[in-house]
């Protein structure tokens, strides 16, 4: 593995601010509705053309199932360079499962395509979903960590998305990657935990999965103890999330304090917000500042109910990977968001689960242009998973 180059690393760093500030900001250029149903109950309902990233993109709704099992509609988006035709030979697909966000238009299907106007220079087709509470399903409470429920509608996704692809035209090499960070990390290897259980004819050729909550009880506990997390939003939103569709039934003022107990709707429910924004409303890192004493108690009941369930949907127990198809894990030593020993104990489970070509990157990457030790871990982790990916595909990306 080639070490970090700061240049490339800076000139990515800024690619991406801009191009998010780019996309938070552009119009569609153009709206094609569909000619005609394509079938399966999937279709596309807007094409858009970014100009600006030189990448067309293709919103498209879904069958698939809410967190409770029950049939539904879902929505993603396909992107790809807008040089590539129906009948050219894509380099192969790209799985991108997203990271944490909260403002309804920051999900694929509303215009959160910034990484994919990265990947695009692959040649690639991304397929992306929004997940269950977003897009279509924005009136929802979202599945935040619900890692079963969030990798059912990524394979959900990438089935559907290959079919519209197919019917358009659209060609592409027999590579298919898996990616994502944080919250996508977790997706990312909860896909590899669905595949291996329903879908025996899909492979990856690479799987990239970088600083996720896979052991979210572990991370729990974690928190607890010390006291303190870099990112407050996301502890709130894994109990809400948890409390919500587990049934579990703990009152909110049970589990949080004033001031947030009376403006958890606004603030973190309201979709109006980004992760940055609530984590600034929140006020504090202090997670005691916050959660109720008994939420703060991991051996009351109220506690032990939320863990037990947290416990439920563990990625780094209870099913079997396949061990042949290639994982890489990345985190930053020191990530404050999302404790290393997710990616620790994932490994170790991996590892004892006989997955044979398994890649760990774990250091202290110090910090990249001034950013906490999560941002900058999500540096490396886009270099590590471009630098791979190109040795993958035999081109200079």
């Amino acid at each position: 593995m080639k070490p970090f180059n700061i240049l490339h690393g800076l000139k990515l760093c800024f690619y991406l601010l801009v191009l998010s500030a780019v996309a938070s900001s552009c119009k569609p250029e153009e709206v094609v509705p569909p000619s005609d149903d394509p079938g399966d109950g999937a279709r596309i309902v807007r094409e858009e053309h970014i100009a600006a990233s030189h990448m067309k993109a293709y919103h498209f709704v879904y069958p698939s199932v809410d967190p409770y099992g029950n049939p539904t509609t879902l929505s993603g988006t396909i992107t790809m360079s807008d040089a590539l035709q129906a009948g050219d030979l894509a380099e192969g697909i790209m799985l991108y499962n997203h990271f944490t966000i909260y403002r309804a238009d920051q999900c694929p299907s509303r215009g959160g395509l910034e990484e994919q106007a990265f990947i695009v220079d692959s040649r690639l087709i991304t397929i992306s979903p929004d997940y269950y509470g977003f897009g279509v399903t924005e009136e929802q409470p979202q599945s935040y960590c619900l890692s079963s429920a969030n990798a059912r509608a990524s394979v959900d996704a990438l089935i559907e998305g290959r079919k519209l692809l197919e019917k358009m035209g659209y060609r592409w090499k027999d590579n298919l990657f898996n990616a994502g960070y944080s919250q996508g990390g977790q997706t990312t290897i909860a896909v590899l935990r669905e595949v291996s259980q329903r879908h025996p004819d899909i492979h990856f050729t690479c799987s990239f999965a970088g600083a996720g909550p896979y052991d979210l009880p572990a991370t729990y506990r974690r928190f607890v103890i010390i006291d303190k997390s870099a990112m407050p939003s996301t502890v709130v939103s894994v109990m809400l999330s948890y409390n919500h569709f587990k049934h579990l039934g703990i009152a909110r003022d049970s589990m949080f304090i004033e001031p947030l107990l009376s403006h958890i709707d606004e603030w973190v429910l309201s979709k109006r917000y980004t992760r940055t924004e609530i984590d600034s409303l929140v006020g504090t890192y202090s997670i005691s500042a916050f959660i109720h004493p008994n939420m703060m108690d991991i051996d009351h009941p109220n506690s032990q109910l939320l863990m037990g369930a947290l416990d439920s949907d563990n990625l780094c127990k209870g099913w079997t990977p396949r061990s042949d198809e290639p994982i890489v894990l990345v985190h930053h030593t020191l990530d404050g968001a999302v404790p290393v020993e997710n990616t620790t104990n994932l490994a170790a489970f991996l590892e004892h689960q006989g997955v044979e070509n398994l890649t760990v990157k774990m250091d202290d990457y110090g910090s990249y242009f001034g950013m906490p030790a999560h941002e900058t871990g999500a540096i490396v982790f886009i270099n590590t998973a471009k630098e791979i990916i190109s040795q993958y595909l035999g081109i200079s990306w």
